[in-house]
């Protein structure tokens, strides 16, 4: 048994559980595959202690070995696809975690009758493309096509040179590995193209990973080029090392995504919301154009809450705020600033009209029934609109005009949420009147 494996497992048994306590706290829905991926790299150290034992024990644990390698590097490949919960993409990695595995047990079991290799490495090609055209109507990703265009490559190179005498069966396992890592580089520079320290660490560890196999292979040419074990080794450290930088980055992301949006919406909360309209009444200052703001009040949201539950009542401010955010233009904001409270900011180019007739619409999609579930109710809404410079001239005037004619709007023209009450000709609907009224509290 080679005992000298023993450290590198230590190594990397220590690198998994590092990994795993950061991949416990990640949002990276990558993370659990990359984890599985550690896990057969310690699978494959461990195999290989018991490799150099003679007969069939030493067979399978080479096998495993190998195998638990190859394992590793598509699972690392396939957890980089944007695609992978298509059923497409499941066939593909099926596919190519059978063929491989095919593959490199027909070599490790001994010597193999020649249409065996020959079959096997056709099917490594054959198959990926095989899927690639069958499923080119619903999945027809450049990376797709970059991969089965790298596996053809491998299918033609093994059967050129895999019945080399001497060395061809080497030069073909060789080839087959840095096929997997190749790959892994290829498809986390499509994923992480990006300038940060774990897409780069990562990636050039991937490539250097697969360099390995390129120089372990060459050296069936160059007799005198070797590699040292802990130059074969230190790529797959690197590779931990960036991945473990691309969880906490993404975690960093994450946090600070979270310090800017409202958790249950995704919308921005009130702290983005003021930084926005700041900018807003900035750029506004500058243009010598109008802002309008626009704060929303879901009247009937509390007695949702109180007959129907929280849930019910997570679920409608959900939908609101996509209700909300399809309204108004993309450069618009809608954030979410209290309970049931909404704000809108309508940035330039817009006016006071413009900003009551999207009041009214907003109010007028409130008072159309929601459906959740089996439940359907009509909530309703209060709005107050200030537009800069004529209401207020800074940010906090402009809240403080909009909250102010909001209330006005509740308690003191007709019905709640009702816009469209009757009138007499000419005269101007509630959301009109307190949109241009200038009060004497404004």
């Amino acid at each position: 048994m080679d005992w000298g494996k023993l450290p590198d497992l230590a190594a990397v048994t220590l690198l998994a559980s590092a990994f795993a306590a950061v991949a416990r706290r990640s949002q990276a829905p990558a993370s659990a595959l990359w984890l599985t991926g550690w896990v057969m790299i310690a699978l494959h150290f461990a195999a290989f202690i018991f490799a150099p034992v003679p007969g069939l024990l030493g067979d399978i644990a080479a096998f495993i070995g190998i195998a638990a390698l190859t394992w590793a590097g598509i699972l690392f490949m396939w957890a980089s696809v944007p695609y992978r919960k298509n059923g497409s993409s499941r066939w593909m990695l099926a596919i190519l975690l059978g063929t491989n595995t095919l593959y490199i047990g027909i070599i490790s079991m001994g010597p193999a009758p020649s249409w065996a290799l020959t079959l096997a490495a056709t099917l490594l090609g054959g198959l990926p493309l095989a899927v690639a055209l069958l499923s080119v109507r619903r999945d027809n990703h450049p990376l797709r096509w970059t991969m089965v265009a790298i596996y053809c490559s491998l299918s033609v190179f093994l059967l050129a040179f895999q019945f080399r005498p001497r060395n061809g069966l080497d030069l073909a396992l060789n080839a087959v590995l840095f096929t997997v890592y190749f790959s892994c580089c290829v498809h986390f520079w499509f994923a992480y193209n990006r300038a940060t320290s774990g897409a780069f660490i990562t990636i050039t560890g991937f490539l250097a990973w697969a360099a390995v196999f390129l120089v372990a292979g060459m050296s069936a040419f160059l007799p005198n080029l070797h590699l040292e074990s802990e130059v074969w080794n230190l790529p797959k450290y690197v590779v931990a090392f960036g991945m473990i930088l691309l969880l906490l980055e993404e975690q960093i992301e994450h946090n600070q995504y979270l310090a800017l949006h409202d958790e249950l919406t995704g919308l921005p909360n009130r702290r983005l919301f003021q930084d926005r309209l700041a900018s807003a009444l900035e750029r506004a200052r500058r243009t010598g154009t109008q802002t309008a703001l626009l704060l929303v009040d879901l009247d009937q949201f509390k007695q949702v809450n109180d007959t129907l539950g929280h849930h019910v009542g997570d679920l409608l401010l959900k939908r609101v705020g996509e209700v909300f955010s399809s309204r108004v233009r993309r450069s618009d904001t809608v954030a979410r600033t209290g309970g049931d409270e909404f704000s809108v900011i309508l940035d330039e180019p817009t006016n006071r009209e413009e900003a009551v007739n999207v009041g009214t619409s907003l109010i007028e999609l409130l008072n159309e029934p929601f459906e959740l579930g089996d439940q359907a109710m009509r909530i309703g809404a209060s709005v107050g609109i200030a537009v800069f410079p004529e209401d207020a001239s800074d940010a906090e005037g402009l809240c403080i005009a909009a909250d102010l004619r909001m209330y006005d709007f509740k308690h003191g023209n007709g019905r709640p949420g009702d816009p469209t009450r009757p009138r007499m000709p000419g005269s101007l609907s509630p959301i009109e009147a307190q949109a241009g009224s200038r009060q004497a509290g404004d």
